[in-house]
């Protein structure tokens, strides 16, 4: 597979999802061992959030979880990021998650 501008080399995970990175592929596999363990439950990836909707003449900004489940004993969900390199364009955004929706983003 083709590397990216970071380095990094899209890989498939055992049930042929296809994930931007080996990082976050391994990830994948521990939160689904975790989640049939019953300490996670809800996961889900890829998730959207928009955070400014569309305007005038410009196209929405959003951002896309890389993983968002539900840890046990928790009434709210944890949003999880792989990050090899945290860019400027992903600080922004993460700090737009906090003030938009009061979620501070789990980095792995």
């Amino acid at each position: 597979m083709k590397k990216s501008k970071y380095g990094n080399i899209k890989t498939r995970s055992s049930d042929g999802k296809l994930f931007d990175s080996k990082k976050e592929a391994r990830r994948y596999s521990e939160l689904c061992l975790l989640e049939r363990a019953g300490e996670i439950s809800k996961l889900r990836c890829q998730v959207v959030y928009i955070l400014i909707p569309t305007q005038k003449g410009e196209r929405e900004c959003k951002y896309i979880a890389d993983f968002v489940y539900r840890e046990k004993g928790e009434e709210t969900d944890t949003v999880e990021d792989c990050k090899g390199k945290r860019t400027r364009e992903y600080i922004i955004k993460r700090k737009l998650m906090l003030w938009v929706y009061g979620i501070k983003i789990k980095e792995t």
